[in-house]
């Protein structure tokens, strides 16, 4: 079965807007694993827009399935993930004004500085994860950097599969087998949903999570998030 890391930004967006507490980011990531996810994601940003700092270290004693943290590896982001050491690091060369992710890392361009960061995290037994396009060059260059898995970038798939085209899945089956090839581990995230996970699912071999946020979060809003996870866990399945 893939693993349902479910990505509580947009809870921690909603909770900013008001002020407050409510929603409370842990209460939900605590719900969300009792309802069957095998995971909790989360993506801060140094303005906080979203996920706090102080929300990462609170998780920490909550999370008892995968606790997969995300972002950008500047000094802040790495010395909070080396003190956390979450199940999981996913790095994502997400610009500072970004507004979602939108590229995956050149891991031949960054090998170094790529080397470097995955060291340190693998040091404290963090497994790590880079973000990257679907394009073979970029699954060789990851692998030459000593990362445990790496995320596929899905928003291409997830636009052109929203339009009938369904062979935008061919480049993320091409690298899947070359990363499994590589001995590297599979993840995949970025506007999947419903509507396009099992397509995903069953034509991308070797795929050990999807992270999921912002479909799951609108999803549940008309059908709740009980019944919605549940639904990605059959699908998943």
């Amino acid at each position: 079965m893939v693993r349902l890391s479910v990505n509580i930004n947009k809870i921690a967006t909603l909770r900013n807007a008001r002020g407050g507490n409510m929603p409370n980011v842990v209460q939900a990531a605590v719900a969300i694993q009792e309802m069957g996810a095998q995971g909790i994601t989360i993506h801060p940003r140094p303005d906080e827009r979203h996920i706090r700092y102080q929300d990462a270290y609170d998780l920490k004693e909550m999370v008892h399935t995968e606790y997969n943290i995300e972002g950008n590896p500047i000094d802040s982001f790495l010395e909070m993930v080396l003190k956390i050491k979450p199940t999981q690091v996913t790095l994502v060369p997400d610009a500072v004004d970004a507004i979602t992710s939108n590229a995956g890392w050149d891991t031949v361009t960054h090998k170094s500085f790529l080397q470097e960061v995955i060291s340190e995290c693998k040091a404290q037994d963090i497994r790590t994860s880079i973000f990257v396009d679907p394009e073979l060059a970029m699954i060789e260059g990851a692998a030459a950097t000593g990362v445990d898995r790496i995320e596929l970038y899905t928003e291409a798939y997830a636009d052109a599969y929203s339009k009938g085209n369904k062979t935008a899945i061919k480049p993320y089956t091409a690298c899947a087998v070359r990363a499994h090839e590589l001995g590297l581990g599979i993840n995949a995230g970025h506007d999947l949903s419903l509507q396009n996970i099992a397509y995903f699912k069953n034509n991308v071999p070797h795929l050990a999570e999807v992270s999921i946020g912002h479909a799951l979060i609108c999803e549940a809003l008309y059908e709740g998030l009980p019944s919605v996870i549940q639904q990605y866990l059959k699908k998943l399945a």
